[in-house]
């Protein structure tokens, strides 16, 4: 269905790594991005296995432009190394995240002050670090967990009619109205997201964390919502559940999308984690 001779081509990859403090204790992964219908792609994608201090560290990202691929690029090639380089990162993973996310987003506003076109990004990212796995969201990409074949979110979309979401934007005296979606200041349809300068305050990149121990963690899937749009968590998980290469999970979650009618890029990462 998708010819490897398309400029276009699904474009995929992957690898596997320890974790630390066991060598028996390993995880593969595997990213597929596809531009699909749209005419131009504004997903991007980071994976990332460092030593931090002396801590292996996995870093695994998807970020979804809107208004073109400026902050989504901006993102892949400094959100990790800022994360990495907090002074509080292995001891405070937490707060380091909130602070690190917080200072992207100031330094790529302040980068962006010369430019005409307002763009953002989402990010969904997972840090794994020795046995916990923390999960950053901004935005509508998304983060699932299988645990023994049940689908378990790890992130909640950021959407504008979401009713604390709603509220936070009408307090910073902001507005939504519905234009085919339910839209911030009646423009953009998420209501976190890294730039949009021109939506700030309303729209902000503050991250919602959450923490998973990876004991009993089949997989998690990340991904933008070129996926999510046509795929619930139950059906990727169940899609996937059986193939046990990351790389070849993360390309069928892209094909099954496209297939089913997807209209926007879709990026995908897998990352399958071996425990025995």
């Amino acid at each position: 269905m998708i010819s490897n001779r398309d400029p276009n081509a699904l474009f995929s990859g992957g690898g596997i790594s320890f974790l630390s403090g066991g060598q028996n204790a390993k995880f593969s992964y595997g990213y597929s991005s596809f531009k699909g219908k749209r005419a131009s792609m504004e997903d991007f994608y980071e994976t990332r296995i460092s030593e931090v201090e002396g801590e292996m560290v996995a870093f695994f990202g998807v970020f979804d432009g809107h208004g073109g691929a400026r902050t989504a690029e901006y993102l892949k090639n400094n959100l990790f190394r800022n994360l990495s380089t907090h002074p509080d990162f292995i001891k405070d993973t937490k707060t380091a995240i909130v602070e690190a996310f917080r200072q992207t987003d100031a330094d790529y506003l302040n980068e962006e002050k010369g430019q005409q076109r307002d763009a953002g990004s989402t990010a969904s990212t997972a840090v794994l670090l020795g046995n916990q796995l923390l999960v950053a969201n901004v935005g509508d990409s998304r983060v699932v967990a299988s645990r023994a074949g049940s689908a378990i979110p790890l992130s909640i979309d950021h959407k504008p009619d979401r009713s604390d979401e709603r509220q936070r934007i009408e307090d910073a005296g902001g507005f939504i109205i519905w234009a085919g979606t339910w839209r911030v200041g009646g423009v953009l349809a998420v209501s976190r997201a890294f730039g949009d300068k021109l939506l700030k305050p309303y729209v902000v990149a503050e991250p919602e964390i959450q923490e998973e121990e990876i004991d009993g963690v089949d997989f998690i899937i990340i991904a933008s919502d070129g996926l999510w749009n046509v795929l619930s968590n139950a059906d990727a998980v169940a899609l996937v559940q059986d193939i046990t290469d990351a790389e070849a999970a993360s390309r069928k979650l892209i094909q099954e999308a496209y297939a089913r009618g997807s209209s926007d890029n879709i990026t995908c990462i897998v990352v399958r984690f071996d425990n025995s």
